[in-house]
């Protein structure tokens, strides 16, 4: 199984990529799950988001796997528990197709890019700051994987 993320931002500090890595070498073999990092549109006072964001889809779908099913991480996406996200892991991982999991920029992402996932999903009803997306996604599939690997990580 390939899993694919895409963030966008190039410059997070030394800790996120210690924990993202981390988390990465305890996943099995068979479990690939790749960082793609994109360049963010530089802002400033005479531009505005929905050009930056546009710029920034363009990157995107520039680093996704060719036939890659497309989640995208938003606030307004649908709130999974853990357990579910582990079903929906496993569900992925039988369509035999590989997964982009996309992190927008400052502003979000471009809409087109949005609309043309077949997932939106959050990981909390708080405001996180990018950087600690990068590492509660990275546990949260590592904890997916673990759950349906029957592994101990997971307690209830």
């Amino acid at each position: 199984m390939l899993i694919r993320i895409v963030a966008v931002g190039t410059k997070m500090p030394a800790w996120v990529g210690a924990a993202v890595d981390d988390y990465a070498r305890r996943m099995p073999p068979d479990w690939r799950v790749e960082w793609r990092e994109v360049r963010a549109e530089p802002r400033g006072a005479s531009g505005h988001a929905a050009a930056w964001m546009q710029r920034e889809a363009e990157r995107i779908r520039a680093a996704l796997p060719q036939g890659a099913r497309l989640v995208v991480m938003d606030e307004r996406g649908r709130d999974l528990d853990t357990r579910q996200l582990a079903q929906r892991v496993a569900a992925w991982r039988d369509e035999a197709q590989p997964v982009a999991i996309v992190i927008g920029g400052p502003d979000g992402l471009d809409p087109a890019l949005a609309r043309d996932a077949r997932e939106t999903l959050r990981l909390s009803s708080l405001t996180l700051p990018h950087p600690l997306v990068r590492v509660l996604l990275a546990e949260q599939l590592f904890r997916a994987w673990s759950i349906l690997a029957g592994h101990p990580y997971h307690r209830e």
